[in-house]
C-alpha cells in the first residue's frame, strides 16, 4: 500500500466509535494534565497503564498518546494567565505570554499559542507518517550488534541531555539497567537478585516502578509542598488575534515547527529543549531583541509550536525503532509490551492497524484540543482552584487498584509505594528518574541484543567496532561525552574568568 491508502486505512480505524471515543478521552485528560501545575503526563500516564491491560492494544496507545501531546498542548494555558506553566516546558511561555495577558491581550497569545499548536501538530503528522515508515525499513539493516549500539547510543544520550550533572544521570540509568536483571535469567533459568523470594522470580514489574517513581513521588511531594492557591487576576476579552499578530507569528510558528520536530527525534531532548531553543531564535533574529520579555507575540509563538512538534516527532524512534526519546515515551512502549507488541520495525507491518490508527488519531487529537483548548479556557483555569488535598486520595487510590490488577499481587502495590519513597530522595538530591526508566525498558532488550552479539562473533567483542553502522554508532556516543565535557569545561572557565 502506498502512503495515502495507509492513511485512509489509519482514519478507518481512528474514527472507529471505540476508539474515537477513547482519542477524546485522551485529548480530555490531557488537556486537565496540562493545565493543573505539576500533574504532569508522565504521571498520569504511569498511572493508567495498569488499566490499559484491558483495554485492546490500539484504544490504550490512542488515549496515552492523546494525554501525552494533549498535555503540552494545554501547558500554556495556566502559563499565560496565571505566569505558572502546566508543564516544564511551557516555562518558556511565561515570559511573554503572562505580560502580553498583563496588558490586556491574554486572548491573543491564547489563540496565536492554539494556533501554533495546531499547526505544528499537523505538520509533526506528516512528518511521522513520512519518516517512520523510512526509518523501519533503514532499521531492517540492523542487526543484533547495531541495537545494542543503538540502545547504549540513547541511554547516554538520554542521560547527557537530561537535568543534572551527566554522572548522576549516567548512574541512574545503569541502576535502571541493574532494576532490569531481577528476576529469572531466559538462558540459565538461574534466580538473579531475588534473594530467595518468589514474588521476585518474574523480575520487579516495569508499571509498580513507574508509578512508584512518578504517581507516588509526584503526591508525597505535593502533601510535603504547601498548597498555592491560583487567582485569574484578568479577563478575556477576546480570542481574535489582531492581523499584525498573525503576521508576526507566521515565521517563528514555521521556524519552531523545524526545530521542534528535528529535536523531538533525539533521545533526551524533547519539549523543553526546543522551546528554550526556539526562544533564543527567535530572539536573536528579531530586529527588537528589547520586546522579548515584555509582551512579544513570537516568543508564545515560536516556542509552543515547538514544544508541541517535538512532543509529537518522540513517536517516531519509539514506533519506528523500538527506542524510546524520554520517559513518556518509556511508558508508552511499556503500555505496548504489556499488550505483546514489540514496537519496532516489524510494526508497520505485523501491526499496521495500530500504528496508522495512531497516526491518525494524533489529527483527530489535534482538532479536538484546538476546540478544548480556546472556548473551554475559562473552565479549564477554574479548575485550579480545586484543593489538593482533594486530589490526592483518589489518585492513591486509583494507583493502587491498578497496579495490584496488572499481576494481582499486594506485593506489587508494596513495591510500588518503595519506588514511591525512593522517588521522593532522587527528588531531593535533584537526581531525574526518568534514565532510571529509560534504563529498566532498554535493559532487557540491550541484553539479549549483546548476548546475540557476542553468539554471532563467539565471544568478541570486536563486533561492535567492525561492523560499519554499530561502530559509527558508538563513536557518535562517545563524541557526544566529550562536548558536553567541553562545554562544561569552557563555561565554568568563563565563570572563573568573570
Amino acid at each position: 500500500m502506498d502512503l495515502l491508502d495507509q492513511l485512509v486505512m489509519g482514519f478507518g480505524v481512528a474514527l472507529t466509535l471505540q476508539n474515537f471515543l477513547y482519542c477524546l478521552l485522551g485529548a480530555v485528560l490531557g488537556t486537565l494534565v496540562g493545565v493543573l501545575p505539576g500533574l504532569g503526563p508522565v504521571t498520569v500516564i504511569a498511572m493508567l497503564l495498569p488499566i490499559t491491560f484491558k483495554i485492546p492494544a490500539v484504544a490504550s496507545l490512542i488515549m496515552l498518546s492523546g494525554i501525552y501531546y494533549g498535555a503540552h498542548h494545554a501547558g500554556s494555558t495556566t502559563a499565560i494567565m496565571l505566569n505558572m506553566p502546566g508543564e516544564p516546558s511551557s516555562v518558556v511561555i511565561c515570559i511573554d505570554g503572562y505580560p502580553m495577558a498583563r496588558k490586556g491581550r491574554a486572548g491573543a497569545a491564547l489563540c496565536i499559542s492554539a494556533i501554533g499548536s495546531f499547526i505544528a501538530g499537523c505538520i509533526s503528522i506528516v512528518i511521522i507518517a513520512l519518516f517512520s515508515p523510512a526509518l523501519s525499513n533503514a532499521a531492517l539493516l540492523f542487526g543484533a550488534p547495531e541495537y545494542a549500539s543503538m540502545i547504549i547510543m540513547a541511554l547516554v544520550t538520554g542521560s547527557v541531555l537530561s537535568n543534572g550533572s551527566l554522572l548522576t544521570t549516567l548512574a541512574m540509568a545503569v541502576v535502571g539497567l541493574l532494576v532490569g536483571t531481577v528476576g529469572t535469567d531466559t538462558d540459565s533459568a538461574i534466580g538473579r537478585f531475588t534473594f530467595g523470594s518468589n514474588h521476585l522470580a518474574d523480575g520487579i514489574d516495569f508499571v509498580a516502578v513507574a508509578v512508584g517513581l512518578f504517581a507516588f513521588a509526584e503526591v508525597i511531594q505535593h502533601i510535603a509542598t504547601p498548597e498555592l492557591r491560583a487567582k485569574v487576576e484578568f479577563k478575556i476579552s477576546g480570542l481574535l488575534p489582531k492581523r499584525q499578530d498573525l503576521k508576526d507569528s507566521f515565521w517563528p510558528i514555521l521556524r519552531g515547527t523545524g526545530l521542534g520536530a528535528a529535536l523531538g527525534i533525539l533521545p533526551g531532548t524533547g519539549p523543553l529543549v526546543a522551546s528554550f531553543a526556539s526562544y533564543a531564535m527567535e530572539k536573536q533574529l528579531a530586529k527588537d531583541p528589547a520586546r522579548f520579555g515584555e509582551g512579544a507575540i513570537e516568543g508564545v509563538a515560536g516556542p509552543e509550536s515547538a514544544n508541541n512538534a517535538a512532543a509529537l516527532t518522540h513517536f517516531i524512534p519509539m514506533l519506528g525503532l523500538g527506542i524510546p526519546a524520554g520517559p513518556a515515551m518509556a511508558l508508552l512502549l511499556g503500555a505496548l509490551t504489556i499488550q505483546g507488541i514489540r514496537p519496532g520495525p516489524q510494526v508497520m507491518t505485523e501491526h499496521a492497524d495500530l500504528f496508522w490508527g495512531v497516526v491518525a488519531s494524533m489529527w483527530i487529537g489535534n482538532m479536538m484540543l484546538l476546540v478544548l483548548n480556546l472556548p473551554m479556557v475559562g473552565i479549564w483555569i477554574r479548575l485550579l482552584t480545586i484543593p489538593y488535598r482533594l486530589i490526592y486520595p483518589a489518585v492513591l487510590l486509583f494507583c493502587c487498584i491498578g497496579v495490584y490488577s496488572v499481576r494481582n499481587s499486594a506485593f506489587d502495590v508494596l513495591l510500588a509505594a518503595g519506588f514511591g519513597l525512593i522517588g521522593c530522595v532522587f527528588k531531593q538530591f535533584n537526581c531525574s528518574p526518568a534514565p532510571l526508566v529509560l534504563g529498566l525498558v532498554l535493559g532487557p532488550m540491550l541484553e539479549d541484543s549483546f548476548r546475540r552479539s557476542l553468539l554471532i562473533s563467539g565471544g568478541d567483542p570486536g563486533i561492535f567496532l567492525t561492523r560499519p553502522i554499530s561502530a559509527v554508532l558508538l563513536v557518535s556516543t562517545v563524541l557526544l561525552v566529550v562536548l558536553f565535557f567541553a562545554s562544561g569545561l569552557k563555561r565554568r572557565s568563563a565563570v572563573a574568568a568573570h
